[in-house]
């Protein structure tokens, strides 16, 4: 699969999700599912534990939502939004472990994983560290190297995980802002989330059929992406995602999940 934007063709459109029981409880995680493509779900690093995993994944299949599994920081305490000081070896060992809890749960809903997305301070990390992102490759391939594995588009552990031997996907966010060296604006920062729906739905048609994207302080950056992510966590989060879904769709883009047919 190329890094590449198909120009006005194909995206998949992806979601962080089994984050927040809550959201499960109170139906906002179907709404959001049913909007998406894929779905990257939390698997007892930052967020999760075996219950949200099943239900989540019984979810993703009575939607055909593509899951995959989005390992994070062991660090409930920062939501996995804070760089642990983990050494590369701690780091394959709870990314193998997380990955496998979610593929065992998985294998009991009947559902298959078809990609591994880093979380948080991890997938950060991971842009902007060549031994992170090939310390997470590791892990991922302790369990299978038959998977995608999505990163920042733009960034080194793209080729990093290559060099692994794993498909690597690019990845844009509709509802984050970027810095001028095509980072994301860290999160401590003002005007870091696009809560606003016309915004994010802009943004993300930026980047699917132009395969640009605004960046703050700075010109426009280009940016390769073959995936756009809607944080589930965030405010507002459904909203953000029919704005951008109907956008998407308007400007003539199919949405897929990755490696299968449309939604």
């Amino acid at each position: 699969m190329s890094g590449a934007p198909i120009r006005g063709g194909t995206i998949d459109l992806n979601a962080d999700v089994g984050e927040l029981p809550e959201a499960l409880d109170d139906g906002r995680e179907e709404a959001l599912l049913r909007l998406v493509s894929s779905a990257n779900i939390a698997c007892g690093g930052h967020a999760g534990d075996e219950r949200t995993m099943a239900r989540v994944l019984a979810l993703a299949g009575r939607l055909g939502v593509a899951a995959g599994a989005h390992p994070g920081y062991p660090d409930r305490a920062s939501f996995g939004r804070r760089s642990a000081g983990m050494d590369p070896g701690a780091i394959e060992e709870t990314v193998f472990e997380q990955v496998r809890a979610l593929a065992a749960a998985a294998g009991r809903a009947g559902v298959e994983l078809r990609h591994v997305k880093p979380h948080g301070a991890l997938y950060n990390d991971a842009a902007r560290n060549d031994a992170v992102a090939a310390a997470i490759a590791r892990g991922v391939a302790r369990w299978s190297d038959a998977v995608a594995l999505v990163g920042l588009a733009g960034s080194r552990c793209l080729e990093v995980y290559r060099e692994q031997g794993f498909e690597a996907v690019g990845e844009g966010f509709a509802d984050r802002a970027y810095e001028a060296d095509g980072t994301l604006r860290p999160r401590a920062l003002p005007g870091a989330l696009h809560a606003d729906p016309a915004v994010a739905a802009a943004q993300a048609v930026r980047i699917a059929v132009e395969g640009l994207v605004a960046a703050l302080g700075g010109p426009e950056i280009a940016l390769a992406a073959r995936t756009i992510c809607v944080h589930g966590d965030s405010p507002g989060a459904v909203a953000v995602a029919v704005a951008v879904r109907a956008a998407l769709l308007a400007a003539g883009v199919r949405l897929a999940p990755l490696g299968g047919g449309p939604t």
